[in-house]
């Protein structure tokens, strides 16, 4: 995408971070790109894969993530800031895409015990098709805990519907995906250089694509740090940051779900 174009987007979405709180419509956003509404949101959606709305809905979910952790702000007061008139509806869609209601997320300190996948309707009876391939490491910091699910949008929220943890940098199966249109999103928690106590966040994507009836792809995703036209993960997380490389595979079985 031509440089002109992410610089506006960036432009845009940086406005939407100072005023996460205010009722910004896309003509405001457009502005702050300096192109045509029309134009604005269509290079938007090309560049990030979401439509500006709901990018903006995410980083008021993103940021109210970090209120509910940082500050004693109870959840009325957090869903005022981020620029909710209705504190039922804040919760509503802060549930449903973190998986957790708010006041759970800020007592559970963020991090769930365990993500499990859902299969969409129907997907009982269809035959499964597969996403394979091999996730690299993309800058100098080491991942010792990769995340990675089938989102049906570009913004991790809610339950994947297959999803796996990797021990590190390497090859994957997800099989028995649904027919459908799928999003692959990544994210790794690890280390740069000998430095093991501060934790480095990484990100990868493919997609959209399409899986059909006994259908299968191979992909290799890279991972890098996240960029401004990222949309963030609004999905709570297990903490990976506390497993230790000797007990990935213990930590994979209990983070989805399998552990007894």
């Amino acid at each position: 995408m031509n440089s002109h174009f992410v610089d506006a987007v960036e432009r845009s979405i940086t406005l939407m971070r100072e005023n996460l709180g205010e009722q910004l419509t896309v003509d405001d956003m457009a502005r702050a790109a300096m192109f045509s509404k029309f134009h604005y949101t269509r290079v938007f959606q090309r560049i990030t894969g979401v439509s500006p709305g709901r990018f903006l809905s995410a980083l008021r979910l993103e940021r109210a993530k970090a209120l509910l952790l940082s500050t004693t702000m109870n959840v009325a007061d957090i869903s005022v800031h981020v620029g909710y008139n209705s504190v039922g509806t804040f919760s509503s869609r802060f549930t449903r895409s973190v998986g957790l209601a708010p006041t759970d997320y800020r007592r559970r300190k963020g991090v769930v015990p365990a993500i499990v996948a859902v299969d969409p309707d129907g997907a009982a009876e269809s035959p499964a098709g597969m996403v394979s391939g091999a996730v690299s490491a993309g800058s100098t910091a080491v991942p010792d805990v990769i995340f990675m699910g089938l989102f049906k949008s570009r913004i991790p929220e809610g339950r994947p519907v297959r999803c796996a943890v990797l021990p590190g940098p390497g090859r994957f199966l997800l099989d028995k995906v649904p027919d459908g249109t799928w999003y692959l999103l990544c994210q790794s928690v690890g280390s740069a250089g000998d430095n093991r106590q501060d934790a480095v966040v990484q990100y990868g994507s493919h997609g959209p694509f399409r899986i059909g009836r006994e259908q299968g792809i191979d992909v290799v995703i890279r991972l890098r740090p996240a960029g401004l036209c990222d949309p963030p993960m609004l999905l709570a997380m297990p903490d990976a940051r506390t497993i230790t490389p000797e007990r990935h595979i213990r930590w994979a079985d209990i983070a989805f779900g399998r552990a007894a």
